[in-house]
């Protein structure tokens, strides 16, 4: 096994299908919870455009320039341009339909991260997030699950760092506040890519493990 992933880009790049390998299999689990939390309904969608992404990823990796954070950018931007594509295409509004279910054990608020991440194990965290505003899902997912820095998911969103950050907290702040209260639990909405746009605002940090590492 390459043991950087950033060895495993250039590897990739030169050819080495252990390298492809090792970046797919780093790359494709947080991708496609991104695409879920985008595109809603069953996760059918997401795997359909994963699989499209991966092949331009394929395709195109000669043309790459850059690091493991870099390549995870490059790879969230084809995704996220192709889930668009693929929303306007259907003409509709489809509404996700992750389950949310009750929370029966909520643990107590620390601070902002920790009271979200505690409860972000499973499918719940998918549909929670689902239920924020388009920039602050985005965010959230792009920061925290994808592990991109500001900078990177700002060029993934064609926006400012700055605004990303802001969006991000924000965000997490929300998901803290509907993991203390199991009453406030939201219903899933309309997938991201189709919900009504609203400014970004908040700060955030990176490197949540939990949220990271859900399934």
């Amino acid at each position: 096994m390459i043991p950087d992933l950033s060895e495993a880009v250039r590897a990739a790049q030169g050819g080495d299908e252990e390298g492809f390998r090792q970046l797919f299999r780093a790359v494709q689990p947080p991708l496609l919870r991104y695409l879920r939390v985008l595109l809603g309904g069953d996760g059918a969608d997401a795997e359909d455009i994963a699989s499209e992404a991966w092949l331009q990823i394929a395709r195109d990796l000669h043309t790459f320039h850059g690091d493991a954070d870099g390549f995870r950018g490059w790879a969230a931007t084809i995704a996220r341009n192709r889930a668009m594509d693929h929303l306007r295409a259907k003409r509709r509004r489809p509404v996700a339909d992750l389950p949310v279910e009750y929370l029966s054990e909520l643990p107590a608020r620390d601070d902002t991260e920790g009271a979200v991440l505690a409860a972000a194990g499973t499918e719940q965290a998918l549909a929670l997030i689902a239920g924020l505003p388009k920039d602050q899902a985005e965010a959230v997912l792009l920061r925290v699950v994808l592990q991109l820095d500001a900078e990177s998911a700002a060029r993934v969103l064609g926006k400012r760092a700055g605004s990303v950050r802001m969006a991000a907290h924000r965000g997490l702040r929300k998901l803290a506040a509907l993991v203390e209260s199991a009453g406030a639990l939201p219903t899933p909405r309309t997938p991201v890519g189709t919900a009504k746009k609203s400014s970004p605002e908040g700060v955030t940090q990176t490197g949540a493990t939990t949220l990271k590492d859900m399934r």
